[in-house]
């Protein structure tokens, strides 16, 4: 389950901390850090209340699948996380 964190998103933004990426791939070569790609993948930390006319799906604890370049990278104490919209989630897995 992920951390609670201090700062609350705000309408349909959500924070997502994205999982670690792949060291090293299904034949076993390890993947330097200049070619890794960027997760995908993340677990919901926190999210806004919704918008007026729309209600949030997701919730802090889901697991989630966003675009390549959706978010902004922020650093909330210490920890690397991602604020995004609600839209720029794909799926909940």
């Amino acid at each position: 389950m992920a951390k609670k964190v201090e700062v609350t998103p705000l309408h349909d933004r959500v924070i997502v901390k994205a999982a670690a990426a792949e060291e090293k791939t299904k034949g076993g070569i390890i993947i330097p850090d200049t070619a890794k790609e960027k997760p995908q993948r993340g677990t919901v930390v926190a999210a806004g209340p919704g918008k007026k006319d729309e209600p949030m799906t997701v919730k802090p604890g889901d697991t989630v699948l966003y675009g390549k370049y959706a978010g902004t990278e922020i650093t909330i104490a210490g920890d690397d996380l991602l604020i995004m919209r609600e839209s720029d989630i794909l799926a909940i897995v």
